[in-house]
């Protein structure tokens, strides 16, 4: 029933069969479905519809249209797999949570549920992808390198994580992140960033300028020293220099040492590389520090900088 459901279609096919439909060889269509994350199905298990065999149809045509090389179809397809993989697991989730509050059958109630949302969740995907496409492709026209930009790159850490997770129970775990994401999200994008992943106890953030991410981060190392705030303690790390962009991520030795920056920061406060501080030099509103040179993993004697919010006189 449920597969049905979301599917749209009753499984009739085998994996034999889909490929062949597809006019594809049953290599390429295994390949696909690990790639993705998909649950094995046997040889002769009936588990697959119609869909599936547009799905490998539109793959190949993907990759005659040289769109998807064999290296680049293994990379994206993976980065489909695990995001869409989480984004499942939290939306069966969060509809099973409402089907239970509704107090009468769970299972007809989740069934009636996901008939009515399906629809609208996934117009709604469609949309955020596009409005993201969009933010993406004009990000890459500025740069004459698609794949290498220099950018500010910034870690915000949640101080004594570990220890306060072992004293709450895991509902309470979960609101206390979900409010840290939340908060730090908005902050970012006020800011004109954007947020690269979470991290459970942290965010990993970058700007196209080292001022909007040095505002960002001292806003978020205050939030934690404000009492009726229920945001924790924080410390951050931000550098900037020449960044890798590949597949929605960030790599390269400029993320490696705002990484190791933010172990340098006490709680409530914000560390920078020399590239960083050489750029707020001249700007108002900030004081920066010069900190002794400190050997870090990957990194001997690194210069860091703390910076400050400058003091109104």
């Amino acid at each position: 029933m449920v597969e049905a459901l979301v599917l749209g279609q009753t499984p009739s096919l085998t994996r034999v069969d889909v490929a062949a439909a597809a006019g594809v060889p049953a290599e390429f269509a295994e390949d696909l479905w690990h790639q993705l994350g998909f649950p094995h199905a046997g040889q002769d298990e009936v588990a697959f519809t119609e869909a599936d065999v547009e799905a490998l149809r539109m793959t190949d045509e993907l990759v005659r249209l040289g769109v998807l090389s064999e290296d680049r179809r293994a990379a994206l397809v993976r980065t489909w797999g695990r995001s869409y993989a989480r984004l499942a697991e939290w939306q069966t989730s969060l509809l099973a949570e409402v089907a239970r509050e509704r107090g009468g059958d769970e299972v007809e109630d989740l069934v009636a549920l996901s008939g009515q949302v399906l629809p609208l969740v996934e117009a709604l995907q469609d949309y955020v992808w596009r409005r993201h496409l969009v933010s993406a492709a004009r990000r890459m026209l500025t740069v004459a390198d698609a794949s290498a930009v220099a950018l500010a790159v910034g870690f915000v850490d949640i101080v004594g994580y570990t220890a306060r997770s072992k004293r709450i129970s895991d509902k309470e775990l979960v609101d206390w992140v979900e409010e840290f994401e939340d908060t730090c999200s908005n902050v970012v994008v006020e800011h004109g960033g954007r947020v690269i992943k979470y991290l459970g106890d942290g965010v990993f953030f970058t700007f196209e300028n080292v001022e909007s991410a040095a505002r960002t981060a001292l806003e978020l190392a205050a939030l934690g020293d404000d009492k009726e705030s229920q945001f924790p303690h924080v410390r951050a790390g931000i550098s900037y220099g020449d960044v890798v962009l590949r597949l929605g991520d960030v790599f390269g030795p400029t993320v490696n040492i705002a990484a190791r920056l933010t172990t340098l920061a006490r709680p409530s406060s914000v560390v920078i590389d020399q590239s960083s501080a050489a750029a707020l030099e001249e700007v108002d509103g900030f004081q920066v520090e010069k900190m002794r040179r400190t050997s870090v993993k990957g990194y001997s004697r690194l210069q860091a900088f703390r910076l400050r919010a400058a003091r109104d006189d």
